[in-house]
């Protein structure tokens, strides 16, 4: 698919999300807040509020700026299988009564959260990590998948790469599907588009930007590093269960591991204050990326990066990203039309 209109990438995710351009903004925790949200969104691509394990009154606190900043439609990421079910029920209390219009949830799916905002209304898109996760989400109710491959960012869910694991969704499910895990160009989304997806999600790219909550540090990495100097492990695992895997850049905890990069027990890691949020303490060892608010150890922290770091060189506006990305794309779709007639 190759979008349709007069825009070469506008496809129908436009339509079904409300957005101008097939680019969403993936829900990181922590550094997806209002403000990025509000402006991946007010560029024309699809803004995404990261509230995994947030409290409700943070979200509150976040839906009314976001909507605040912009009128455009948007989502709010949880892991319903990663969130104590009294908190994912006050969670979804919060959204439902705030008119929350859709959802974005991540690891293994969990069909009665599914259920309980479907019968409210809401749009779900379901990010997995397999064929068997998409499987689940379609039969679950899903209204898209977003399919993410071994070289995303953050936490990673699966082991096969991005295009890969999106052509064999596709070829297995009826809905759109949104490819994931290291895209930073035009290049990717228009290759996207071609196997037929209808856009991607990006992460790393709106991490590096003006309006990220990511710690300047953290930013900072992102643009020095290249995709070769990340490293998938599970050593930032405590909040999270055993094995859930994140992609960080290398830094002075991954170094001591000397290449046993997985297989680490949360019960079997100390619990040592190494930063703060405020009066929150943040554990070496934990899934906590360092967010303006954070001080302390921040070189110990996870820096959570995707692969594809090598096209992502400073630290702009995202509407600039979002832009250049979308331009690109048109010109690698143009090219390639040109190429082949």
């Amino acid at each position: 698919m190759t979008g349709y209109s007069n825009d070469p990438i506008r496809t129908p995710l436009c339509d079904l999300l409300g957005c101008d351009v097939p680019i969403l903004l993936a829900g990181m925790g922590g550094v997806s807040r209002w403000e990025l949200a509000a402006a991946v969104a007010n560029a024309g691509g699809y803004g995404m509020l990261g509230m995994v394990r947030e409290d409700p009154s943070l979200i509150k606190q976040e839906v009314t700026a976001l909507r605040a900043a912009t009128d455009r439609p948007f989502a709010v990421n949880l892991i319903p299988a990663a969130t104590k079910p009294e908190l994912l029920d006050a969670q979804l209390l919060c959204c439902l009564a705030l008119g929350v219009p859709a959802f974005t949830f991540f690891w293994d799916v969990v069909p009665a959260a599914i259920e309980r905002v479907k019968q409210a209304g809401c749009l779900v898109l379901h990010q997995v990590g397999t064929l068997q996760a998409a499987r689940n989400a379609e039969d679950a109710g899903a209204d898209l998948i977003i399919a993410q491959g071994i070289e995303a960012g953050g936490h990673v869910h699966g082991r096969q790469s991005v295009w890969d694991l999106t052509a064999a969704i596709l070829a297995q499910t009826s809905l759109p599907v949104v490819a994931s895990g290291g895209l930073a160009t035009g290049a990717d989304l228009a290759a996207a588009l071609r196997m037929g997806a209808v856009g991607i999600q990006c992460g790393t790219a709106f991490l590096a930007t003006e309006e990220s909550f990511a710690h300047a540090y953290h930013k900072r990495c992102v643009v020095d590093a290249g995709g070769a100097d990340t490293v998938l492990t599970d050593i930032f695992v405590l909040n999270w269960p055993k094995a859930a895997a994140v992609r960080v850049i290398s830094n002075s905890v991954t170094a001591g591991l000397k290449g046993s990069n997985l297989g680490h027990d949360p019960a079997d890691l100390p619990r040592e204050t190494i930063a703060w949020d405020g009066k929150t303490p943040r554990l070496r060892y934990s899934t906590d990326s360092p967010l303006r608010t954070t001080t302390g150890n921040l070189e110990a922290m996870p820096a959570f990066a995707g692969k594809g770091l090598d096209a992502i060189t400073d630290i702009v506006p995202a509407a600039s990203r979002l832009n250049k990305l979308a331009a690109d794309a048109r010109y690698s779709i143009a090219h390639s039309s040109e190429a082949t007639s």
